[in-house]
């Protein structure tokens, strides 16, 4: 998987555009400019913990004892049941109460933008770029558009509408599905590699005397 790739599929499970609505609604009770601090603050926390589980997420799973293969299946698993969300969505989050207080880290930092789906998924390219940087490169490839997109929320809700913001979630969500099976499957492919020994063998001539 390329750079852009890995970057392409992990804005798509940030589901920024999934969630603007719910965005829009949570901090409808403060001004534009104090919008847009939260915005912004909450984007860095996320970035922060993006980072940290890019460069240390692997650490943890070596010290565990679980390889490359399984981090590929338990990490396609999840995002496959992320993307089933995003086709299918149990509730429409703007129904829900929406809080006085200013949000700190939760919901929007996290999960919102550093959610199960994302650290997976973060973990997971961690494991299939040898290079630090790279790791870096993708997420803020990633970062970047969706804090483009928080910024101009109201803009974008405003034309695209709501129909649109459902169908763009409904694309996103049938690509990570996509993606997810082929994690899961490349996953399984070094498992058994791992476990089995696959190298074929050399064919032993039968020399007679």
């Amino acid at each position: 998987m390329t750079i852009f790739a890995a970057a392409f599929s992990l804005f798509l499970v940030y589901n920024v555009l999934g969630n603007l609505a719910f965005y829009i609604a949570l901090l409808k009770n403060f001004s534009k400019r104090r919008q847009k601090i939260i915005l912004v603050r909450e984007m860095i926390i996320a970035l922060g913990f993006l980072i940290l589980f890019g460069f240390f997420g692997e650490n943890v799973m070596n010290f565990l004892g679980i390889g490359h293969g399984i981090i590929g299946i338990a990490g396609g698993v999840l995002l496959f049941i992320v993307a089933l969300t995003m086709v299918f969505p149990k509730h429409n989050p703007q129904t829900s109460d929406t809080p006085i207080l200013e949000p700190m880290i939760v919901p929007i930092a996290i999960p919102g933008m550093a959610g199960p789906g994302s650290l997976s998924a973060v973990m997971l390219y961690g494991t299939q770029f040898e290079a630090s940087w790279k790791i870096v490169l993708v997420i803020f490839l990633a970062w970047i558009p969706s804090l483009l997109i928080l910024l101009g929320a109201s803009y974008i809700k405003g034309l695209i509408g709501e129909k649109g913001l459902i169908a763009f979630e409904r694309f996103g969500g049938l690509l990570m599905c996509l993606i997810s099976i082929q994690m899961i499957a490349t996953g399984i492919i070094q498992q058994v590699k791992l476990n089995f020994d696959c190298t074929p063998k050399p064919s032993q001539e039968i020399i007679t005397h």
